[in-house]
């Protein structure tokens, strides 16, 4: 008997059996999952970008027609007096042959300019004045910028980007939601409960607080198991990912965004849950 009143004192409104725990847990892991997963798209979109911008968009690859040992050295003379050059390299004909083997079979007899690699100190400059540059100092040579394609694959990253925000959103509002359903569900279950409580003096924010801790608290756990759960489907994903781009790693996913998951979904439950029964309870005859 005495255990039976302090559970009615902790839990009056018997809101642990209103609030069906299994099915919100379970519901609101399933979105914390997706909600992780897309954390981290957005995080590797964005060091992927980050990369093609650092990298290939500042290379600059300079072609010298007939590349004679003169020729070669008059546009590497021009391009190392160029401000926004930080490195000019000429690339070794023997490697040139190597590159271009499996499409030519060999380059041997054939008219192959030389090729010098440039590495831009400043990314804004402008590649078609530093083309100019050497064309005049060197006829025919040809410099090709690889920013063209660089920015098409930069607003990719940027799309993948706003397509994980947009999916953030649609959980979030999917969570609130199904929260919402739960808590009205509830509500109905313990309507007398309620009423009496209601009447015996209990405020509506009283009544709200305690249902809103309640799914907060359900919220919280069913997040943090379903970021658990997305824990595995991201390794694989980086060891997979990690040939093809170094900067994607273990340790470089949004551990921090992560560990705000389950904090989040309690936030987003306990705002549903609050205007869920205040908007209820205002509708009290």
């Amino acid at each position: 008997m005495a255990e039976r009143r302090r559970r009615l004192a902790r839990d009056p409104l018997g809101l642990r059996r209103a609030l069906a725990d299994r099915l919100l847990i379970g519901l609101v892991a399933a979105m914390a999952l997706l909600a992780a997963l897309a954390l981290a798209g957005r995080s590797g979109a964005d060091r992927l970008a980050q990369r093609w911008r650092e990298g290939a968009a500042a290379a600059v690859t300079v072609q010298v027609p007939q590349p004679s040992p003169e020729r070669m050295e008059r546009a590497l003379a021009v391009l190392r007096r160029q401000p926004a050059v930080a490195e000019a390299t000429a690339v070794d004909p023997a490697r040139m042959a190597e590159l271009l083997r499996p499409w030519l079979g060999g380059a041997e007899g054939l008219p192959v300019p030389g090729v010098i690699e440039i590495r831009l100190a400043d990314l804004s400059a402008d590649t078609v004045l530093l083309g100019d540059a050497v064309a005049a100092e060197v006829p025919g040579a040809v410099t090709e910028a690889h920013g063209v394609w660089v920015g098409h694959l930069a607003a990719l990253a940027r799309a993948l980007e706003g397509l994980a925000f947009a999916v953030l959103a649609l959980v979030a509002g999917v969570a609130a939601a199904v929260v919402g359903v739960a808590v009205r569900a509830g509500l109905s279950a313990r309507r007398d409960a309620v009423l009496v409580l209601h009447g015996l003096g209990a405020t509506d924010a009283d009544v709200a607080g305690r249902f809103a801790r309640r799914a907060a608290f359900l919220a919280g756990m069913g997040a943090a198991g379903g970021t658990l759960l997305a824990l595995p489907a991201l390794a694989a994903l980086t060891s997979l990912a990690g040939p093809l781009a170094e900067g994607l790693s273990w340790h470089g996913l949004p551990w921090l965004d992560l560990a705000l998951v389950p904090l989040m979904a309690a936030g987003v439950a306990w705002l549903s849950t609050q205007a869920t029964v205040r908007r209820w309870l205002r509708r009290l005859p």
